[in-house]
């Protein structure tokens, strides 16, 4: 496994400090120690990232708490839809998204675009009746696909919030990848549809996602008259958001973001 070593060198810093390093793993392997997460076969290997870090003491010694991908996938099948999902929380923007319902494969691509995940949707639903089935199947797979991914929830952040612009518009997104499911919405849409999506189908999206994946999630709208504009930003706050909470802070070397010890899904 090639390696290369940073040190930080500042004059005003403490001995003791200059001495540490840091070392960015630039392999990895792609047996993961949890069956349940697998690759996409035709997908490319994901990239690295460059947050997927390793801190070493000064005799060199491997904190190997942090994998180098962490990928969910997950099939739900009823008998009125059928939907994969495959989601790579350390990937690098990719969205390969078909639903059935356009308006919403549009939102997944700013998912993965904005929080820099890997997103693989593909779901057939019973569209001709309605787009509310397919809509919350699709949610509560990804939800499930981030409970995978995040495993443990060791090392990472867990806290995430994050302001969203669009025009007129404007979407706070808090998050905490708790163990706990709660939604907080206060969105304002004020047209029923936009296209053809019906616009109450945004809040059963983010109960779904937020039921299977176990966590806290508050969406608040600051301003916004366009319908587009208000869903879009949320989904692009969201994304933001859920990238803060999911990336690794360093100074935890791998330990569980809580005082309790542990962040269970119950």
């Amino acid at each position: 496994m090639k390696a290369q070593s940073f040190s930080f060198l500042s004059p005003s810093l403490p001995k003791t400090l200059a001495i540490s390093r840091v070392r960015v793993y630039q392999s990895f392997s792609r047996n993961l120690p949890n069956p349940s997460l697998h690759f996409l076969p035709s997908s490319p290997s994901p990239r690295l990232p460059c947050l997927a870090m390793a801190a070493v003491s000064s005799s060199g010694a491997f904190n190997g708490s942090e994998p180098c991908c962490r990928i969910g996938e997950v099939r739900r099948v009823t008998k009125e839809t059928n939907v994969f999902v495959n989601v790579n929380l350390d990937g690098s923007g990719v969205s390969e998204c078909s639903t059935g319902i356009p308006f919403l494969d549009h939102m997944l691509d700013q998912l993965a675009s904005h929080g820099l995940f890997d997103l693989h949707v593909k779901a057939t639903g019973d569209i001709h009746i309605d787009d509310h089935h397919t809509n919350e199947d699709v949610a509560l797979a990804i939800g499930t696909a981030l409970l995978q991914a995040l495993g443990d929830r060791k090392g990472i952040h867990r806290f995430g919030h994050f302001s969203a612009p669009l025009d007129e518009a404007a979407i706070d997104v808090i998050l905490d990848l708790s163990g706990r499911p709660h939604l907080n919405y206060d969105l304002h849409i004020p047209t029923e549809r936009v296209g053809t999506y019906d616009t109450q189908l945004v809040e059963h999206f983010f109960q779904s996602l937020v039921n299977t994946s176990g966590m806290t999630l508050h969406i608040l709208q600051r301003a916004g008259k366009n319908s587009h504009h208000i869903i879009e930003a949320t989904f692009k706050a969201f994304a933001r958001a859920l990238r803060q909470a999911t990336e690794y802070d360093l100074r935890r070397q791998g330990t569980v973001p809580s005082s309790k010890g542990v962040l269970s899904r119950s």
